[in-house]
Formats: structure tokens, C-alpha cells, sequence
């Protein structure tokens, strides 16, 4: 029996001592990872404080601008934390940021229209409260934990939402500064779940998955929700075991000597079971006063210190030292070290304060010091005095910087000493704010708030004498050149004039106010018709054309007036206004100093302009543009040595069209470098498809525009498409090579030469070009314009001058391609006249690819010649 109780003793005792030592390893990896989660605690709630201190500053301050948020942001990133950026975005669209280098993406960010990140931000709005969302990956590149504080604005007792601040902590700063990578715990593998302070329910997010390994567990207590941390030995809970087959043995030993060593072992394992509960109870008191105290400290940036009564040494921690501008390098204390960083001014206060506080036990003092670099700052001083059997009395305190605290505090009373005063000002200037606020300082017209004032009240009181009101939309002609002449005051000076000038010329019950730099608008009930409102039209623009002087200097400019009128009270003032616009354009494309009603026909031209312009950037997209070709002829021999490509418009509805439909509307557009790509693009297609198909087509003349030659990236595009040398020559009007100052334009055609490329001179006589142009240029061809060809069978003058550009051209090198060929009678007077090329309708109009390849396989041309 007593073997079979010692065998029963030592299996039960073998299975405890292992149970324990698993205890001990589990005990240990939770005191490693209760540092961790503390320190995880301390730095998230560090960081939180700090946001919701610039929270508070911004809900006094929500028309803060970037340099006072780069300024606040600032001071936040001196201080340690894991803060990476912080973001404000009033009414939840992105306005400010810090630091903006490297965040410029976020800036414009709208919330509302970000997904992954709106729920979030709805959260914040339901609750009213921060959020920490992450880890998520962050616009501005790498990870982060997201906290979204809501801020608030008080008015008069209310409160509004001004918009949300969102700061950004640094998942791999906040690892490092807690622990996660230290070598304390490089033996464990950790795992932290709950994605979004879920807690244990969420998502893992740092680590691989423990489950099934038992491991041990923390929670890690955050201002929203919580995390939970996870730890278990990389070599699992069984390693460190060796000690116990030498226990075994110990048993087997204790086995021999049958009862006494057994009891002594039982007696043993009881002792040693009290003792772990005892250290169980003492670590479990251990890590939670550790916790609170860790977190209190990092939160609150307190530092603590020490006094010993009897011998005046002094134990300073790092944040004491820091705080009064010393090393934090472990260095004896004393009082007088103490002494000596007090601000002279506040020594005397501040020790007899120390020494009446101590005496009654208790020390609380607030007080300035003064550091070595000059720097002043504001401390508040706390601590007890500990008496204790057998020790010197110790005073031990804490110390915290409140400088901020004491800045903060001076800030709000001048703010709110400047309030009261500007409060007792608004009162008074209440009644000038209000005439400003309509009115133009400048000419002391109304401006365009009082013309909408004015307009509604047309519409809501219909107090005007007749049933239609006018709209004068009046804008000033040439002020841009007196302004940039003579200068602003100048420019000012003309407009006083100008507003004196509306007021001569209109009645008492008309309006009259200036709307922006020079526009005015006249407001008339419109009691005589339209021929009172031209009357009035024309006398503004009869004074206007009358010289100003201003410092000697005689200043001439005019107007431009657009009229429209609408019924009362049917008024929409939006479209009278428009209207009015429209009715000002088209006088000022007429001519200027003049005025224009707006009219029906006005509008259907605007809308039909519309139209069209909608209807060639849908074209663009769905490649209704197309080449046609004007073949051109040797002068003698009539053999086709080139063609001439035309944008032609395949329009959805109304079939094929010209470029007198569509080409002014593409240049509004800024559309016509890309037709003429795209016919430059079909031209050379076709050159290879008539190669392969052996039709004889030497070259193609494409044009180009000059918005297109001053593109610098032409040549980059035109080396792109691989144009054969000799094929494509590119025709140019005259207007584009007479800026001699224009480099860019130059550089390109002196580049388009170098790929292999002609330079041709479109409707050459019509313009401006001087033979220096010529020579500069040296173009490959020149094209004498149809207006000088068409006259030359019945004018000999008109002969002689086409015989003269020719032998210009012949002189330079250059072909001579006469245009507007209408009859065999042109072509040969032209080619006697010298002129190498012929195109025209003598021989063949433009057509498409398909009807150009027919002409070329019948040669159908020559018997028309």
C-alpha cells in the first residue's frame, strides 16, 4: 500500500510540477506582454490627448488657416509621440494638412465621396465622438491608425459641426516605441486582433494566428474599443521540461525510502502552492498598479522627483530633468539644483511656499523657470511628505510643464478682451458694413449683390411703372491697355469717369452698378420701347468715345452695349442676365462702341453654336472626321504629282460637311491640332495603301495649324507615326511665319524640315509675308491664293502680278502651285506664266479615297484637258 501511495503521490506530483512550471512560463510571458499592451495604452491615449488639445483649439478658431494649423500641428510633432499626419477637413472635405510635403494628395479628399473611408467618418458623425479606426492603408503611402475626432463650433449657446480632424498614427513607429520588436520578447510570437478597436472579435492585424496554441491574453485599452494581444514561446509551452526528468528521479529516490520522503515531498508541494497563489495575487496587484501608473505617466508627461529632508539629495527621473533644462543622465540632485533653474523673480515665492506646504504635509505650487538657452517655462509642482518608522522624512511630487496651459489661458483673455471691444465697434460701424456690402467703393455705384437685391424685388413687388424691365450689360473697350499703360490709377480714374458718365446719361428711377472690373449694368423699366433704350445706348457710347485726360496724359476708350428685356413679373433672372451677356458678345464681335439687342435669332445662333460645337466633340470621339483629296497636276505633262488633304466632316445627321461648318467652332474648341492629326494620320494610311495597290501618288499636303506649331511636343507625336521622307508636306498660312519672335515656332518647322518633311505656303497674296519672311522660311512651295489666279484670263495687271510672285519663287528655288485652276484656260495662261503645279476644279474637286483611286485608274482627267 505504501509503494502503491508513493507511486500514485509521484504521478500526481510529476503531472503538478509540470502544471506549475507551464504556470511559471505562462506567468512570465504575460508580465512581457502586460509592458507591451501597457505601453500600447500609454502611447495611443499620449496621442489622442494630444489631438484633442489641437481639437480644442480649432473649435475657437474654425477660420484657422494653414500657417496657424502648421503652426499648432508643429508644436504637437516637437513632442514624442507617433503621430505621422494630421488632417482638417471642414464640412468632411480635406482643406489642411501636416505635414503638407508628401500628403498634397489628401488635400481636396471629399469623405462623402471616399468609401473606404466614409463609414468611418459616419460613425463619427452618429456618435459624436472619436474614432480610431486601422491599421489602413494610407493615400499618401505606407499604414496607419486613423483616429477621427468630430469637431464642434459654439454660437451664441448652440453648437455646430464644423467637420472632422483626422490624425494619422504610424503603425510602424507605434510598434517600435511599445516593445513589439525589442529582444525582451524576440522568443515569443505575438499576435494583436481587432481591426477597428474591435477587441477579440476583430481582425488580426499584427502577427500570425495563435488559435489552438493556448496562448496568453491582454487587452489593450483604448479610447474607443480595444485591442487584444495574444503571446505564446516560439518553442512552445513545453520547452524549459528538462528539470523535470530530475524530479522524476527525485520521486523514483524518494520512492526508496517509502514513507518518510514521501510525506516530506507532500509537505513540499503544499508550501510550494501557496506560494505561487501568494505571487499570482502580488503580480496580478503588480501589473494592474504598473499599467495605471505607466498610463498615467506617459498621458500626462508628469515627472516625478524624490527630497530626502535629512540630507537634501534629491531623485530626479527624465521627465523632471527634462522639464528644468537638465541632462537626463542619472546625476545626483539637490534642492539648490532646484533653486537655481527658478525664475529669479518667482524664487522667493516659490520656497516659502515649499516650506509652509511641507510643514502642513501637503505641497502644491505653481511657478516659472528659467533655462540655460533663456527659455522660460510655466511648472506646476505637487507632493506629500512620507514619514515612515526608522527613515528620514521624503517629500515625494510630481512636476508637469503648463506652459501651454498658461499661453492658452493669455490667448483666451486677449481674445476675449479684443471681442468686447470689437463687439462695442460692430454696433457702431453696423450701418456702413450694410452700405459697403452694396456698393462699389471705388465709384460708389451698387455692385452686383444690390442688382440681384434690385432684380428680386422687380420680381416680388412688381413695382416698376411698365410690364417689361431692360438690362443693359455695359463693358469698356481698350481699359485693359490704359490700364496696363498708365497703371491702376489710371484705370480707376477711367472708371470714376465712366460711372459719372451712366449717371448723366440715364434717369433718376433708372439703376445703375458696377458688377466687376469694367462692366455696368443700366436697370430701366423700359416705359418707351426698345427706341428709348437705343437713344440711351447710343448716348452712352456717343459720351464714352470722348477723350479723358488724366496727368497729361489724353485717354481714349469705349463701350460695348448689350440690351435685353424681359415681361413682369414672368422674370428669370438668371437668363436676363445671360441674355443681356449674349447681346454684349455679339457687339463687340461687330465691331465694339456699339449696341445689340438680344433677339430670338441671337439665341437660336448661340444655341446652333452649341449645338455644333457638342456635335464635333462627339464626332472627335467617334471618328467622323475624314480625308478627301484635290489631286494636283504637273503644270505641262498634267501627271498627277501630288494631293492636297481636306478635313471633311461626316456629320450623324446632316452628311458631309465642309470646313466652313465646323472649323471656327474647332478653333474656339482648341480642337483643330487634333483634326489635323487625324487627317495627317489617314493621308499617310493611304499613301501606303495606293503604293501597294500601284497608283502613283507622290506626295500629300496636309495643314497644320498654328496652334499646332506651337506645341513642343509636335515633333515627339510626328516621330511617333514614321512619315516617310519626300511624302507629306505640311501647308502653312502666312499669318504663321511672320512672328519672327516666336521661337518655339521656328524651332519646330526647322525640325519638321529635318524628318523629311515640305514646307508649303497656303493662299500666298492674302496675307502679310515679306520676301525676308520668304527667305527665312524657305519653304518648298508656294500656293498663290485663288483670288489672284481667277481674274488673270480677263485682267493683264493681275497677270503680270501672278508673274511676279512666280519669279519671286523662281528666284528663291521654291514651286510655284497655282490654286482655283477653274478652266483650261487658266491652266495654260498659269503655265505660261511659269507656275509648276495646278489644282482646281479644271481637273478635279476633292474626293474621298475610294473616287481618288478610281480617277487614278482611269486617268479621266486627261481628256478633260
Amino acid at each position: 500500500m505504501a509503494c502503491a501511495l508513493v507511486i500514485t503521490g509521484g504521478l500526481i506530483f510529476d503531472h503538478q510540477a509540470e502544471t506549475i512550471n507551464q504556470e511559471r512560463v505562462r506567468t512570465e510571458v504575460q508580465n512581457r506582454i502586460s509592458v507591451i499592451r501597457a505601453k500600447l495604452e500609454g502611447h495611443v491615449a499620449s496621442n489622442v490627448q494630444l489631438v484633442r488639445g489641437l481639437v480644442a483649439v480649432i473649435s475657437t478658431e474654425p477660420d484657422m488657416d494653414q500657417a496657424r494649423f502648421d503652426a499648432l500641428v508643429g508644436n504637437l510633432f516637437e513632442e514624442d509621440s507617433q503621430l505621422r499626419s494630421v488632417a482638417a477637413a471642414p464640412d468632411l472635405t480635406i482643406r489642411m494638412t501636416y505635414p503638407l510635403a508628401g500628403n498634397e494628395k489628401v488635400i481636396g479628399l471629399d469623405y462623402r465621396k471616399t468609401p473606404g473611408q466614409w463609414d468611418a467618418v459616419q460613425q463619427v458623425l452618429f456618435t459624436g465622438k472619436m474614432v480610431l479606426a486601422g491599421p489602413v492603408d494610407l493615400v499618401q503611402g505606407g499604414r496607419g491608425f486613423v483616429g477621427r475626432f468630430p469637431v464642434y463650433t459654439e454660437t451664441d449657446g448652440w453648437k455646430k459641426f464644423w467637420g472632422v480632424v483626422s490624425a494619422v498614427i504610424d503603425v510602424e513607429r507605434l510598434y517600435r516605441d511599445s516593445g513589439l520588436y525589442d529582444d525582451f520578447v524576440s522568443d515569443l510570437d505575438i499576435s494583436i486582433t481587432g481591426h477597428d478597436s474591435r477587441g477579440g472579435h476583430g481582425k488580426l492585424f499584427y502577427g500570425e494566428s495563435l488559435a489552438g496554441r493556448q496562448p496568453v491574453l491582454a487587452s489593450v485599452t483604448l479610447p474607443t474599443g480595444s485591442w487584444q494581444i495574444a503571446a505564446v514561446p516560439k518553442a512552445g509551452w513545453m520547452a524549459g521540461q528538462n528539470t523535470q526528468w530530475l524530479l522524476r528521479v527525485g520521486i523514483v529516490l524518494a520512492a526508496c525510502l517509502i514513507l518518510l520522503p514521501f510525506l516530506i515531498a507532500g509537505r513540499m508541494i503544499s508550501q510550494r502552492h501557496d506560494y505561487i497563489a501568494q505571487l499570482r495575487h502580488r503580480e496580478a496587484a503588480l501589473t494592474q498598479q504598473t499599467r495605471r501608473l505607466n498610463l498615467a505617466l506617459e498621458t500626462s508627461k508628469v515627472g516625478l522627483w524624490e527630497l530626502n529632508l535629512e540630507t537634501g539629495e534629491e531623485v530626479w527621473d527624465s521627465r523632471t530633468n527634462e522639464i528644468y533644462g537638465m541632462a537626463p543622465d542619472g546625476s545626483e540632485r539637490t534642492h539648490d539644483h532646484w533653486q537655481k533653474v527658478v525664475h529669479p523673480d518667482d524664487q522667493a515665492r516659490a520656497e516659502r511656499e515649499f516650506r509652509d506646504s511641507i510643514a502642513r504635509g501637503r505641497y502644491e505650487s505653481d511657478y516659472r523657470v528659467l533655462l540655460l538657452d533663456g527659455i522660460i517655462r510655466h511648472i506646476r509642482s505637487i507632493a506629500v511628505l512620507y514619514s515612515a518608522e526608522g527613515e528620514p522624512d521624503r517629500v515625494m511630487g510630481v512636476n508637469w510643464d503648463i506652459t501651454g496651459d498658461v499661453a492658452l489661458n493669455e490667448d483666451l483673455k486677449r481674445a476675449k478682451a479684443l471681442t468686447e471691444a470689437r463687439n462695442a465697434e460692430l454696433e457702431a460701424a453696423r450701418v456702413s458694413i450694410e452700405h459697403n456690402a452694396l456698393h462699389d467703393s471705388l465709384t460708389g455705384l451698387p455692385n452686383r449683390r444690390y442688382l440681384d437685391e434690385k432684380l428680386r424685388k422687380c420680381i416680388d413687388a412688381g413695382y416698376l411703372q411698365s410690364g417689361t424691365i431692360a438690362l443693359l450689360h455695359i463693358d469698356l473697350d481698350r481699359f485693359k491697355q490704359i490700364n496696363d499703360t498708365l497703371g491702376h490709377a489710371a484705370g480707376d480714374a477711367m472708371l470714376v469717369h465712366a460711372s459719372r458718365i451712366l449717371r448723366e446719361n440715364c434717369r433718376e428711377t433708372d439703376f445703375v452698378a458696377r458688377i466687376g472690373g469694367d462692366e455696368f449694368v443700366v436697370l430701366s423699366d423700359n416705359n418707351e420701347a426698345e427706341e428709348a433704350l437705343a437713344r440711351l445706348a447710343g448716348r452712352i457710347v456717343d459720351a464714352m468715345r470722348k477723350p479723358v485726360l488724366f496727368e497729361g496724359h489724353e485717354c481714349r476708350f469705349g463701350v460695348s452695349v448689350g440690351i435685353a428685356t424681359a415681361m413682369v413679373p414672368e422674370i428669370d433672372v438668371k437668363q436676363l442676365l445671360i441674355n443681356a451677356d449674349i447681346a454684349l458678345y455679339r457687339a463687340k464681335d461687330r465691331g465694339r462702341n456699339r449696341h445689340e439687342f438680344f433677339s430670338a435669332a441671337l439665341q437660336a445662333e448661340v444655341i446652333n453654336t452649341k449645338r455644333i460645337a457638342d456635335d464635333v466633340l462627339t464626332s472627335l470621339d467617334r471618328g467622323d472626321f475624314l480625308a478627301f483629296y484635290q489631286p494636283q497636276f504637273d503644270a505641262r505633262t498634267h501627271d498627277v504629282v501630288g494631293v492636297e488633304a481636306l478635313a471633311r466632316w461626316k456629320h450623324p445627321t446632316l452628311g458631309l460637311r465642309g470646313p466652313d461648318v465646323f472649323m471656327a467652332i474647332a478653333e474656339e474648341l482648341s480642337v483643330v491640332p487634333t483634326i489635323d492629326q487625324i487627317i495627317l494620320k489617314q493621308a499617310i494610311a493611304d499613301l501606303e495603301r495606293w503604293d501597294a495597290m500601284g497608283l502613283r501618288v507622290p506626295r500629300a499636303s496636309v495643314n497644320v495649324s498654328q496652334r499646332r506649331l506651337h506645341d513642343e511636343g509636335l515633333l515627339a507625336s510626328l516621330k511617333d507615326l514614321d512619315i516617310p521622307p519626300d511624302r507629306i508636306a505640311f501647308e502653312l498660312v502666312e499669318s504663321i511665319y511672320l512672328d519672327e519672335s516666336d521661337g518655339i515656332v521656328g524651332w519646330n518647322i526647322d525640325q519638321i524640315k529635318s524628318l523629311g518633311i515640305d514646307i508649303e505656303i497656303d493662299d500666298f497674296g492674302t496675307g502679310y509675308a515679306s520676301i525676308v519672311s520668304l527667305q527665312k522660311l524657305r519653304p518648298r512651295r508656294l500656293k498663290i491664293d485663288r483670288q489672284l489666279v481667277d481674274p488673270i484670263i480677263k485682267e493683264a495687271a493681275q497677270r503680270r502680278l501672278v508673274a511676279s510672285i512666280v519669279d519671286i519663287g523662281k528666284s528663291m528655288d521654291i514651286e510655284i502651285v497655282a490654286e482655283g485652276v477653274e478652266t483650261m484656260e487658266h491652266a495654260k495662261i498659269l503655265r505660261d506664266l511659269g507656275c509648276d503645279i495646278l489644282q482646281g476644279y479644271a481637273f478635279a474637286r476633292p474626293m474621298d479615297r475610294e473616287s481618288l483611286e478610281r480617277l487614278l485608274q482611269s486617268q479621266a482627267w486627261r481628256h478633260a484637258s
